[in-house]
């Protein structure tokens, strides 16, 4: 009866220890029951829609950075003249071969103890006076366009001369092709071209169209010196600039601005090879490397180194700068000093 009773108790005991832990089981099976895992089908179909979501956001950014942002064009090489194609057969009655093939006399030394009387001076020429302009020939000949801007791009593209900043005219800092290209108002676009659709799919190269005429202002940079071995006055040419006109958005004219410089030694060679234009006899024609020895065009003086501490064009100088017609008087007196110069060093 006694072991009887121990048995019964033992199995109530296990009964009980069975029953708490089950209870214990399910009390922590309820909240992971709560949390039910997605099944693989729909797993993959909201991969696939966030992946169809990002690719639509990545076409849609592409394509408006593609509109907003185009790629910068690449810089120019080349100036934008135009291609003069040669004659097949002689175009002209006379053999001119010998005088396209002619170079300048060199320049006579001048020594700087005998260089009593030194200035420099300043001109603008405007190509629109009767006496300048052959600057503005556009005829096409075998070596180019005649145009004075047209001669000095030509030299500049083929490597003749070094080109220099119009920051300062003291020839300090060369530029490249593709600068002056710039510079003059040329260079290349980025033009947007499109499909059937009416969308943007690339964008064309397009090169500037520039006006020649437009440049009909050059100034010229020079200095006179009064030689006493020679008992002579010497005009000597130091450099060139063409200068274009600059407009506002608006289409205001604005001012001049100078394009580059060029040192004139260096392009006499090259202006030996160029007739001017003559109106009156086409077998009279000059280089113009004689024109500008001889001085057969007209400048105002726009600034000299005569009573000018300060350095200031004539158009910034106090009393004047307001006045053109003061401007241009003021030019006149100081070629007339020049010469009043050289005429009080002889007696009668």
């Amino acid at each position: 009866m006694k072991k009887h009773l121990i048995k019964v108790f033992c199995f109530a005991v296990v009964l009980s220890l069975t029953t708490t832990v089950v209870s214990a089981q399910k009390k922590k099976a309820a909240p992971r029951a709560a949390t039910k895992r997605p099944s693989t089908a729909q797993t993959k179909k909201t991969k696939a829609k966030t992946k169809a979501t990002n690719t639509a956001a990545e076409i849609e950014t592409v394509q408006t950075a593609v509109v907003q942002a185009p790629p910068p064009p690449p810089p120019p090489d080349s100036l934008p003249l135009t291609k003069v194609k040669k004659s097949l057969r002689p175009d002209e009655a006379v053999d001119t071969r010998d005088i396209r093939d002619r170079n300048p006399l060199a320049y006579e030394h001048l020594r700087v103890d005998d260089a009593v009387y030194r200035h420099k001076v300043w001109r603008e020429i405007d190509a629109r006076e009767k006496m300048n302009l052959p600057f503005r020939y556009s005829a096409d000949e075998n070596n180019g366009n005649q145009r004075f801007i047209s001669i000095l791009l030509q030299a500049v593209q083929d490597g003749d001369v070094t080109v220099f900043d119009p920051i300062d005219d003291r020839f300090t800092t060369p530029l490249t092709i593709g600068e002056v290209s710039t510079k003059i108002g040329g260079g290349v676009d980025s033009v947007p071209h499109y499909n059937d659709v009416g969308e943007i799919d690339r964008y064309d190269r397009k090169v500037r169209e520039i006006n020649f005429d437009s440049f009909y202002k050059f100034k010229i940079k020079e200095e006179v010196i009064f030689d006493k071995e020679a008992s002579r006055l010497f005009w000597r040419i130091l450099g060139i600039a063409p200068v274009r006109n600059v407009y506002s958005s608006a289409g205001d004219f604005i001012g001049t601005q100078d394009v580059f410089w060029v040192y004139y030694p260096d392009m006499r060679p090259v202006f030996a090879k160029y007739e001017v234009y003559n109106g009156k006899n086409f077998g009279a024609r000059s280089t113009w490397e004689e024109l500008f020895e001889n001085r057969m065009f007209s400048g105002r003086i726009i600034k000299s180194t005569i009573d000018n501490p300060f350095n200031l064009p004539l158009e910034a100088m106090p009393g004047i700068k307001d006045n053109k017609l003061f401007q241009l008087l003021e030019g006149e007196r100081i070629k007339e000093k020049i010469f009043n110069y050289e005429l009080d060093l002889w007696s009668y």
